[in-house]
């Protein structure tokens, strides 16, 4: 890779910090500004695919992460009106068997720390706090980016990684406000001593209770010392709101009807933080010259096949994978990056949106859902995710 200048990266989430250690990697400086006061991530559990431990390979942090990550046995998918069983996947041994890699639940401040770590052992980045970038300049061989504090960057390009409000696709993409799905998430953790003894039988699974115009997830977290409680419901209340207080009595009205062992665990939870839900139309190009997207600033989705943080970091990968193989062309590699990932991307966005509906179904559609999904429990378990957790090679790195 060529330009002795750093790319500049526009945020320190999962995705900056994936960009920032994989150009590290590969010998190339960056300079990471999040406009927070420090690093660090909200928020609870997320899922693991193979296709993201992949990814972790990559970036040279496996070890790390399956230190505090949890293994769980299946995804069990129950109707949380009648009780009814729908399926259950297997995943610890046999999945990995399957797909070549593992399955894991992390909490996302954990995801986050072990990225961080790693990227303050690389002497090629350099991180930044308290940097708002408020506007970018091209230049002819780089890029100029000024932040809100009055300093001046200058850069080989720009990454914005800054997430579903990104300030950096406002500008070339411009494509206005993110999407309200109208659909709320609650959110809590518990210890695991906490847990309601009518769970007992599911306390090493993933369990989603499927309900009419609601769900409800939980699991293990951190070793299993942690129990992850995400509760989804329909409301046109909201039109904005990240990481705030929710409200317990709505929470219930919402699920009121629902079988005894979601009613006790939702009773156990006196603090809930709520998020609203958005996403955006799938975008085919998030380029413009030496600036680029990656992310939720390039293709935010519905949390539904709990992908965000794996998609994420598969661009990171891509991207850099594409500035080596192209001999560190900046333009010519941002151009071809979503070529090679909007496909995939889009796929993920639009799937997450159809599996809404598929949790949330209710009357002839929920009796439907529990027919169609039932008749899967023979034959490969894996079938109706070989896109997401296979290889997928030509999609996700540039190599």
């Amino acid at each position: 890779m060529n330009d002795s200048k750093p790319i500049i990266i526009a945020g320190g989430g999962i995705g900056g910090l994936a960009a920032a250690r994989m150009l590290a990697i590969k010998g190339r400086k960056s300079i990471v500004l999040e406009q927070a006061p420090e690093f660090g991530e909200i928020g609870a559990g997320i899922q693991l695919g193979p296709n993201t431990h992949r990814m972790f390979d990559r970036l040279q942090v496996t070890k790390d992460m399956h230190k505090i990550a949890h293994f769980p046995e299946n995804i069990v998918m129950m109707d949380s009106v009648s009780g009814e069983e729908i399926l259950k996947m297997p995943l610890g041994a046999k999945l990995e068997a399957y797909f070549g890699k593992p399955y894991a639940v992390i909490h996302r401040a954990d995801l986050h720390a072990v990225l961080l770590k790693a990227c303050m052992k690389m002497n090629e980045i350099d991180l930044r706090t308290g940097v708002a970038v408020s506007n970018f300049t091209p230049t002819n061989n780089g890029i100029t980016v000024d932040t809100e504090d009055g300093q001046t960057f200058e850069g080989s390009g720009l990454i914005g990684a800054d997430g579903l409000w990104s300030k950096i696709r406002a500008e070339i993409i411009g494509d206005g406000d993110p999407i309200v799905s109208g659909h709320i998430a609650y959110r809590a953790v518990l210890p695991v001593n906490e847990v309601p003894a009518a769970l007992d039988k599911w306390m090493e699974d993933v369990v989603l209770w499927a309900g009419p115009r609601n769900h409800l997830v939980h699991y293990k977290l951190r070793r299993g010392e942690l129990f992850n409680i995400v509760a989804v419901f329909h409301s046109k209340k909201y039109v904005e709101g990240w990481d705030e207080f929710g409200d317990p009595a709505e929470l219930y009205e919402h699920f009121k009807g629902v079988q005894p062992e979601v009613q006790a665990l939702l009773k156990k939870i006196n603090v809930w933080k709520m998020w609203v839900l958005c996403d955006r139309i799938p975008a085919k190009a998030w380029t413009d010259g030496r600036v680029t997207l990656i992310g939720d600033a390039a293709h935010p989705m519905l949390q539904y096949l709990a992908a965000g943080a794996g998609m994420a970091m598969e661009d990171a990968v891509c991207l850099v994978d594409l500035l080596e193989k192209l001999d560190g062309n900046i333009e010519t590699a941002f151009a071809e990056y979503p070529r090679r990932r909007y496909l995939r991307t889009a796929r993920v966005q639009l799937t997450a949106r159809y599996y809404g509906d598929i949790y949330h179904a209710e009357g002839v559609a929920r009796e439907l859902r529990n027919l169609i999904i039932g008749e899967k429990k023979t034959g490969n378990p894996y079938a109706g995710i070989e896109w997401l957790y296979g290889k997928n090679s030509d999609q996700i790195g540039g190599y």
